[in-house]
């Protein structure tokens, strides 16, 4: 079976691996992954001047991977999720704080799911290139071509086609996985022959700066194992440790908090009206921007940070339109290219590891069936297979994912510009709901412990029981 992912970041690299992992290996599987950049694992955020793809590199500071995210790397492969761990931080609380220093509460980042007195893992706060990097090191650098794709069209009949920018002869596959961001050109063939996007993504009037800084200065300022969210009336900060020690013997565990180490990632969110061009910015006017935001803000570090940073670029909230499906005649979307979530929700890279793992094992599910047949697997019914496998994922996925939009949405206008009334009622607001830390948690926790792969199971157990 011919295999085509679109897009070599967090998304294409882990469907090639679980992929890979799940499928039959009763009939060989031919995959390409096209990414229209230099995707060598060796890239670095210092080369992102040159022909790079942005998801490998620091976009916005960092990222959160939560313990629902982990536990799908835990299965696709343990010394996977070591590496990944030790390249971040793990991260057990989140610390909310108004613009004056003050507390407004503590939000558990740990799975408390475990009822065998065992630690439940922690959140892991990470770079996207450090993840994204653990996850390239793993694929063969023949599985990677560097040619961007300018078409794709689902064909019923047949073979999907695959068109390129260069003008090169098209290619067809059995599958193509769209993991090609929020974009998509993989997203255009699900609704449109024509190739126009129906679902252009939406500008959510926000941006943010990021980077990061050494943290020898900040170190007594920032509390162990904390990831750091600070509010105010004219824009949104948050900042947390990079990196463990490396001399720390428990740095590439999910269950311990490890000593910190020399980096302190940050990012700053705030309105902007009409989306800005990070290509044309002035970088020096967007450090006095943000200087004149939080200048009078109490927060040793939030100070430090703004009268040492320099700023590389700005990026503009994106999000996708809710998709009617992520799927047709064997063009499958995953990650950003079917639900790009505000960063509000903190488990965008997380839904899209979770994606991919359900997609894979219902696949693996439906083909497997089809190969233990007596007479050999044919096209048609590989192509049955595949779209089978799409429907379930479909179904089992969008609800899911629906659900943390909307808890996302809600707590991203706490980023916008209000007024000093508005402000103090957002602060009592948090601070009373801080002495119900359990009914605050509830929904976090709800995702954390959620277990993709248990819920595939659970559907197809269903599926087999109306077998005659």
């Amino acid at each position: 079976m011919k295999i085509i992912i679109i897009g070599a970041g967090i998304s294409g690299c882990t469907a090639y691996l679980q992929l890979k992992k799940h499928l039959p290996k009763a009939v060989k599987h031919d995959f390409t992954i096209y990414e229209a950049y230099s995707t060598h694992p060796d890239t670095t955020a210092q080369d992102r001047q040159g022909s790079t793809h942005s998801s490998t590199l620091v976009v916005g500071g960092g990222l959160g991977v939560g313990s629902n995210g982990l536990n799908v790397l835990k299965r696709l492969d343990e010394d996977l999720l070591r590496d990944i761990v030790r390249g971040g931080y793990t991260v057990d609380h989140s610390n909310l704080k108004n613009k004056n220093g003050r507390l407004l509460m503590r939000m558990d980042s740990t799975d408390s799911s475990q009822d065998d007195g065992k630690q439940g893992m922690n959140m892991v706060a990470t770079s996207r290139h450090s993840l994204w990097k653990c996850l390239r090191r793993r694929i063969p650098d023949d599985v990677i071509i560097n040619k961007r794709v300018s078409r794709v069209v689902a064909n019923a009949a047949g073979r999907n086609i695959v068109s390129f920018s260069d003008g090169s002869a098209d290619v067809q596959a059995d599958l193509v996985i769209g993991a090609d961001g929020i974009k998509s050109i993989a997203k255009r063939a699900v609704f449109a022959d024509d190739g126009d996007d129906h679902y252009p993504p939406h500008y959510e009037g926000l941006v943010g700066i990021g980077g990061f800084i050494p943290s020898d200065e900040v170190r007594d300022y920032v509390e162990k194992g904390s990831m750091n969210f600070i509010f105010g009336g004219n824009g949104f900060f948050g900042y947390f440790f990079s990196e463990s020690n490396p001399s720390d013997p428990n740095r590439d565990s999910p269950y311990d908090i490890s000593e910190p180490g020399d980096s302190i990632a940050w990012w700053s969110t705030y309105a902007v009206d009409v989306c800005p061009n990070p290509k044309t910015i002035d970088k020096e006017d967007i450090v006095r921007q943000l200087q004149g935001r939080h200048g009078e803000w109490e927060d040793p570090v939030v100070q430090k940070i703004i009268h040492s940073v320099q700023v590389d670029s700005m990026y503009p909230t994106w999000t996708s339109p809710q998709l009617p499906t992520w799927e047709r005649e064997g063009v499958v979307l995953v990650g950003d290219a079917a639900h790009a979530l505000p960063s509000s929700s903190g488990q965008g890279s997380s839904q899209a590891l979770e994606d991919v793992e359900a997609f894979a094992l219902f696949l693996a599910y439906f083909l497997r069936r089809e190969y233990e047949c007596p007479l050999p697997p044919q096209i048609a019914a590989e192509k049955q297979a595949i779209k089978t496998a799409a429907k379930y994922y479909v179904d089992l996925r969008q609800p899911h994912v629906r659900g943390i939009l909307e808890h996302a949405q809600k707590i991203q206008d706490h980023k916008r510009e209000m007024n000093i009334v508005q402000e103090y009622f957002m602060y009592g607001v948090m601070w009373i709901l801080g002495f119900f830390p359990s009914v605050l948690s509830k929904p976090m926790q709800e995702v954390f412990q959620y277990n993709v792969a248990e819920h595939v199971g659970q559907v197809l157990a269903g599926e087999n029981e109306g077998l005659p």
